[in-house]
């Protein structure tokens, strides 16, 4: 049977790299980017030249493996050594030049806030391109597992539980000591004295780590990554990891803006949505969330910062049975702003004396309290509120004016806010499930924010090639000028973390 003919591989040939990439080839789109920008105007670390040994590396060198090897899945700097080695794509994209794997991963550990510059620069670029709208976002987040297991995350309840072994253990051997001892074994008696050696040492280091917490006032440590936090993923699943929040445009899906935070979204609302506005060079943003990110502070924020919200509440709900009724729950009370009162479902008006309390918290806030005489005689007590003594009080918050007003947006712009999940969420997915970065070997929040900064730029750039294709794509950028101005402001708003030393281990038309 005759068979198609192979190459033979002792042929000598004539050809170029040039030759061997065809037009429309990706890797062009990343040889255009890189080509285009200025490292020292994006603070990546320039080596300079020694006066004995050989010249080091151009920069854009490893920017472009980076680029290449995310684009392709591919994240170990010893991978990519490799792939230098045999990947003819990657040889046309940097000559043919080999760095070794530790300078590979040095440039990405070495340059986190250039890779979030990077970032931010392409985001000008599609504003630049009209590929962005710049009015309108969806802000959602993810967890990213860290570098650090379960078990070297302690929180004052596990390591009182380590303590309350170590105790026990020691006891234990303690005993077995005297029962060795007047039978003289003298072989068991070294075995046991070697294990409480290893439990007061582990005892000790048990004891610096609460130590630790109560200095910091942190509710948990890790130990591998100190940056890593314990985070709720889904429903009661817990993992050490990241949360990545992005800020994606409505028109074609590009990420905006993201950064990486060691907390939940409760408390990253505004945060997000001002590095949105201030990449996109906006004077006002409409920015869409769901509920994890209904917080007064931060809605409060971002109206001062002229970013209209439409954030999905919360329903108050009552879990105790014989406590208020639905038919008198607080959303049933109308607040009467002209003279500061609230009246109840039975027509009774509840005033304050003017008193701003605080509320003590993670989320400290102040607040009023509004009574009525009234309840005394009232026949629906009973309904209104499970107090034996006393009667019903409503607390109202500082922020409950903007709270107010942003759960009426919600309301009236149900369908604009249905639009959140196609806008964002598919981000997540693609690059978690499609792609495989679920996680980071990276450690320190600094790092990882670079590594991540690098994962959206990636996105954004391979969402352009399929939205414009690769040599239009080519084309803009070619023609485009970069203005460094518009990252000089490189947004860094520390998270709590960076506070405490470690010693250890268009205005969207909506409706009124």
């Amino acid at each position: 049977m005759d068979y198609i003919t192979a190459h033979n591989r002792h042929q000598v040939s004539f050809g170029s790299l040039e030759d061997a990439i065809e037009n429309d080839n990706p890797v062009r789109v990343i040889e255009a980017f890189v080509e285009a920008l200025d490292l020292p105007s994006l603070n990546f670390i320039i080596k300079k030249m020694q006066a004995e040994g050989r010249p080091a590396f151009n920069p854009k060198v490893f920017l472009k493996i980076y680029f290449y090897g995310y684009v392709n899945g591919i994240r170990s700097s010893r991978r990519l050594e490799k792939e230098c080695k045999r990947n003819i794509e990657l040889q046309w994209l940097i000559g043919k030049l080999v760095p070794n794997y530790h300078s590979i991963a040095d440039f990405r550990k070495e340059n986190p806030q250039a890779l979030k510059n990077t970032f931010k620069l392409f985001v000008s670029f599609l504003k630049d391109a009209s590929l962005v709208s710049g009015n309108t976002i969806a802000i959602d987040g993810t967890k990213m597992r860290a570098h650090n297991s379960k078990k070297n995350n302690y929180n004052p309840k596990k390591i009182e539980r380590h303590l309350k072994y170590i105790e026990e253990k020691t006891n234990e051997y303690l005993t077995a000591i005297e029962v060795n001892d007047a039978n003289e074994s003298t072989v068991k008696i070294s075995e046991v004295t070697q294990r409480i050696a290893l439990l007061k040492q582990n005892k000790i280091e048990y004891e610096q780590l609460a130590q630790q917490l109560e200095q910091s006032g942190d509710p948990q440590v890790s130990t591998t990554d100190t940056d890593a936090r314990a985070l709720l993923v889904q429903g009661q699943v817990v993992e050490v990891s990241y949360n990545m929040q992005a800020a994606v445009d409505d028109k074609h899906k590009l990420v905006v803006a993201t950064h990486t935070i060691n907390r939940n979204d409760r408390n990253a609302l505004s945060d997000i949505a001002a590095e949105a506005k201030a990449n996109l060079n906006a004077t006002s943003l409409t920015a869409i969330s769901d509920k994890g990110y209904h917080n007064g502070r931060q809605l409060q924020e971002c109206f001062d910062n002229n970013i209209t919200t439409i954030c999905a509440h919360q329903e108050i709900v009552n879990s105790n049975v014989k406590g208020t009724t639905p038919e008198y729950l607080v959303t049933k009370f109308t607040y009467n702003k002209q003279d500061d009162t609230y009246t109840c479902p039975q027509g009774e008006t509840l005033r304050t004396q003017g008193t701003w309390h605080t509320k003590v918290s993670t989320n400290s806030y102040q607040f009023k309290k509004y009574r009525t005489p009234s309840c005394k005689t009232c026949a629906v007590k009973n309904l209104c509120t499970g107090r034996e003594k006393g009667g019903r009080e409503i607390d109202r918050s500082e922020f409950a004016d903007i709270v107010e007003a942003n759960n009426k947006r919600y309301q009236a712009n149900q369908a604009l806010y249905r639009t959140r999940q196609e806008i964002n969420e598919h981000i997540f997915g693609t690059i978690k499930r499609k792609w495989g970065y679920y996680y980071t070997n990276l450690k320190g929040l600094e790092k990882v924010n670079g590594e991540f900064a690098l994962i959206m730029t990636v996105y954004n750039l391979k969402r352009c090639i399929n939205i414009l294709g690769v040599e239009p794509l080519i084309e803009k950028l070619k023609k485009w000028v970069p203005n460094y101005k518009r990252i000089a402001h490189t947004f860094s708003k520390p998270t709590f973390l960076e506070l405490i030393p470690c010693t250890f281990f268009h205005q969207q038309k909506l409706a009124a």
